[in-house]
């Protein structure tokens, strides 16, 4: 049996291109690249909709069908890519997806005069034969490789899993603990390693506001041997889809497909991601308008960087930049300060007012009655903003940590962790350079 450092290493190397028979790809394969290249770039998908065309048109025909359903699934994704055309014109994506539906129409001998149909995105499919247990499926059906406790050497330690989370307007918990509130409007990666990339793209609260929230998020599975084929699952505000954006619910037609598989928890508002092969678990929810981000990640998945990959700007490894975090303590007391002008504002001019700080406070303390970090993001988030529903953003988010996090001891996070962290992150490079000081003066004394 491999050890996990030896499968690292034996792997073929992820890369985002899925290739056809002897290395050609086909459309299929353009569309299925198309994809994952809007969703590497999200300002392309901002006001271009070509994703959401792919999108449809997988869940139409994710399942076998006769040749001429076929053609008029392709026909309606032809219209609807060409009612992009205003909004997408210049873009290498829209013009790639017209190339791709030309390859198909001609591979499948469609016409393109001809009916089309909407594709049914939405529309559940007919319930399937009922499966068996999946522990005797995995057991019938999955490798020992594709199973990430079972592939490690027979006595070695048992990983140790860490927790990151994103939430609110936004706060962000790494995997080191710390726990910051961030500016990062606009697309921010969370995760890139050898095995999956996680991005969200964050929006203004309120215009004018140093606060945004998770609009987009989008995650990719790179393909692992023979375990998953490369997946890529992404929600959007009033979109949390239940399947991969190929309208599968497990990781492909390999041996070991069922190692990777989307849950839906409760539909439109909760998604559970398992990835088994690298001992993962994801947590996606909608709550109000905005989504929250969870993951619990043995360590060693964690810390596989690609080789050359520089991953200083992977908030959940690192957090946020110095120049994008929002110090709360100074906010509060901003807020105090508003209040006595008459304002109700965290962020600025302009903001709703709706709660004064004892309001919020007492409402927070209803779901989170431990005043610890989660408590003060409620607090802040609802000044902030005015909307009610980030107190059930961050009481979620603090069950997700019950959910995932390896040490109980560690649930909750209190403003003296923070400065420590803060602290130690600083000092941590001075230390040295204190001590040759040090060093270096009572040699001075000696002579």
């Amino acid at each position: 049996m491999q050890s996990p450092r030896e499968r690292s290493e034996a792997r073929p190397r992820a890369g985002w291109m899925v290739m056809g028979e002897r290395g050609r790809p086909s459309a299929l394969d353009v569309c299925r690249v198309l994809a994952v290249f809007l969703s590497l770039f999200p300002s392309v998908s901002l006001q271009c909709k070509i994703l959401k065309c792919n999108s449809e048109f997988w869940a139409s025909t994710s399942r076998s069908g006769p040749e001429e359903e076929f053609c008029t699934a392709l026909r309606a994704y032809n219209a609807c890519v060409r009612r992009t055309a205003r909004t997408c014109r210049g873009d290498l994506a829209y013009h790639s997806a017209q190339h791709g539906i030309e390859d198909l129409m001609g591979q499948h001998n469609c016409s393109k005069e001809g009916p089309t149909s909407q594709p049914r995105a939405h529309t559940p499919l007919p319930p399937p034969p009922p499966p068996l247990q999946p522990d005797s499926q995995e057991r019938s059906d999955g490798p020992e490789v594709c199973h990430y406790e079972r592939s490690l050497s027979r006595g070695a330690a048992p990983p140790n899993y860490t927790h990151c989370g994103f939430f609110g307007d936004p706060h962000l918990r790494t995997f080191g603990d710390d726990f910051q509130t961030c500016k990062v409007e606009g697309a921010w990666p969370l995760i890139h390693n050898k095995y999956l990339s996680v991005q969200v793209t964050n929006t203004p609260v309120v215009p004018g506001s140093l606060a945004t929230a998770t609009s987009k998020l989008t995650i990719i599975f790179k393909n692992f041997q023979e375990c998953v084929d490369q997946k890529m699952y992404h929600a959007e505000t009033d979109e949390l889809p239940a399947a991969f954006a190929d309208g599968s619910k497990n990781g492909g037609d390999r041996h070991g497909a069922n190692a990777l598989r989307v849950v839906e928890k409760v539909p439109g508002q909760h998604v559970e991601i398992q990835a088994k092969y690298i001992g993962t678990t994801i947590v996606v929810r909608q709550v109000g308008r905005y989504l929250t981000f969870a993951v619990r990640m043995p360590e060693e998945v964690v810390n596989s960087v690609e080789e050359g990959d520089d991953q200083d700007l992977y908030l959940c490894l690192h957090g946020c930049p110095a120049n994008q975090r929002i110090d709360l303590r100074h906010l509060k007391a901003r807020a105090a300060e508003a209040q006595g002008a008459g304002r109700t504002r965290a962020g600025g001019e302009g903001a709703p007012r709706g709660f004064t700080r004892q309001a919020a406070a007492a409402k927070c303390k209803e779901r989170l009655p431990v005043e610890d970090l989660y408590f003060h993001s409620c607090v802040f988030d609802l000044l902030s903003s005015g909307d009610i529903n980030f107190t059930m953003a961050a009481y979620y988010a603090l069950e997700d940590v019950k959910m995932l996090h390896s040490n109980s001891k560690r649930y909750h996070l209190f403003e003296g962790d923070a400065l420590m962290s803060g602290a130690g992150r600083r000092g941590g490079g001075s230390l040295p350079l204190l001590l040759l000081s040090v060093l270096a003066a009572l040699l001075w004394v000696e002579c």
